[in-house]
């Protein structure tokens, strides 16, 4: 019955209140721990979230980097120009991306954010320089590609007046050829027989039984272009069916006429003087003469300077 005491329930009602306070209070710890616990999770979430932000920003700019370095290489290239400190540059910057993109599987501190931040700094300011200096040899090439293309309009206008000069020269030099050739005047056929006679006729008619010989008299017209030089005069003589008589024992040979080669009887060297001077062959067979109408022909330098027939019955 003492058990139920007023006193002993006042302290039953103490000792519960008490408990309770304390389970209250203990709660209050666990919630507010809990709480703390959140924030510093959240906090920590927000600083890993910010760190992968930073390194990839940072990885974009390396990117972009390496890309603005190879265009400026590949510009310098196009110039025909090599920079092996651009290509070192461009080796770096890819070293460091993958050293950066390692950072998504461990931990990017905030000492290595300050590193990459500081050389990415560097690597903008030297392509910036490098961009300048770029623009500059651009220019440069374009003053330069301009003077070249002024220096051989300058040559093909030179060449084109060489080239006129020269056929200019070229045709005088024809015309001056053509105007010196020589020309045989009075060119004139006798024949020489057995007994040593020379005899003429004014239709240039012999009879083919009493030739031995063939006697051409002509002589030089006058020709102020003409140089006053040796010169040699080469005499074809055609028989009937064609064929220049040949016979190198009585000094027959050839000589060109516009590249070609043709056959002369006989030749002669002279010195032209311009005075008129006369020439002359005498030729022998030692054979019997074709019937038929027999052509001389007369050439110096090239040139055909006379022409006759005659015809032996």
């Amino acid at each position: 019955m003492s058990a139920n005491t007023p006193e002993n329930r006042s302290n039953k009602k103490l000792l519960i209140g008490g408990l309770l306070i304390v389970l209250i209070s203990i709660n209050g710890i666990l919630i507010y721990m809990n709480y703390q616990k959140k924030e510093k999770t959240e906090e920590q979430a927000a600083i890993i979230l910010e760190k992968n932000t930073e390194l990839e920003n940072q990885i974009k700019v390396y990117e972009a980097l390496k890309s603005d370095f190879e265009r400026q290489s590949q510009e310098l290239q196009a110039m025909g120009l090599e920079n092996d400190s651009l290509e070192s540059k461009i080796a770096a910057i890819a070293s460091d991306l993958n050293e950066l993109r390692g950072f998504r599987k461990s931990s990017y501190s905030l000492t290595d954010q300050r590193r990459f931040r500081d050389r990415a700094s560097v690597f903008e300011q030297q392509l910036k320089q490098k961009d300048e200096e770029i623009v500059k040899l651009k220019a440069d090439n374009e003053v330069l590609f301009t003077e070249n293309t002024t220096l051989k309009n300058t040559q093909t206008q030179l060449a084109d007046s060489l080239t006129t000069v020269k056929s200019s020269n070229q045709n005088l030099t024809e015309k001056v050829k053509l105007a010196s050739r020589l020309e045989a005047q009075g060119l004139n056929v006798n024949i020489i027989n057995q007994r040593g006679k020379e005899k003429e006729d004014s239709d240039n008619e012999f009879r083919a039984k009493r030739v031995e010989k063939i006697r051409v008299e002509f002589k030089l017209a006058k020709n102020d272009v003409a140089a006053k030089e040796p010169k040699t005069v080469y005499m074809r003589l055609i028989e009937p069916d064609g064929a220049a008589l040949y016979n190198l024992a009585t000094g027959s040979g050839s000589f060109k006429i516009d590249g070609d080669d043709m056959y002369y009887t006989a030749k002669r060297d002279f010195v032209f003087d311009n005075s008129q001077q006369q020439l002359s062959f005498t030729y022998n067979k030692n054979a019997e003469y074709k019937k038929g109408q027999h052509v001389v022909e007369l050439y110096t330098d090239g040139f055909m300077i006379g022409k006759t027939t005659f015809v032996l019955k």
